[in-house]
């Protein structure tokens, strides 16, 4: 089953969302700020990654704009796990260059149907989801 590196920095939602994903198959690797994340990301190289956008060292934005800049992982589905819910927080993170957006708390159905769709849908085009 796919590889998915989750960024939090909050033990209590990476222990819920680890529940939800290793429940489905998945293999879950986990970082717990920003710096770490984007280490992980270039040398695991998951299917897909969730990050969140609160971290303390390099918020997720910047994570992702990275991500997405360094040809390496720029082709991971990233997807934004937020708290960040006030209006304008998607259009914040769509143009960070998040590849989806899911706000906290996440539904165990909407989270793992999201991910679902990147990890099997034709990646020569682009989408942006929720």
């Amino acid at each position: 089953m796919a590889r998915i590196l989750y960024i939090e920095d909050n033990p209590l939602n990476m222990r819920l969302v680890r529940k939800m994903l290793l429940s489905d198959g998945y293999t879950v690797l986990e970082a717990v700020d920003g710096a770490g994340g984007l280490a992980a990301a270039e040398r695991e190289q998951p299917a897909l990654i969730l990050v969140d956008i609160n971290l303390p060292d390099v918020d997720g934005l910047e994570v992702v704009r990275r991500l997405k800049n360094n040809p390496v992982t720029a082709s991971i589905p990233a997807i934004a796990l937020t708290a960040n819910v006030m209006h304008g927080d998607k259009t914040r993170c769509l143009e960070a260059g998040c590849d989806g957006y899911l706000a906290k708390p996440v539904a165990r159905l909407e989270m793992l149907n999201i991910i679902r769709y990147f990890l099997t849908r034709d990646h020569s085009t682009p989408a942006v989801v929720r």
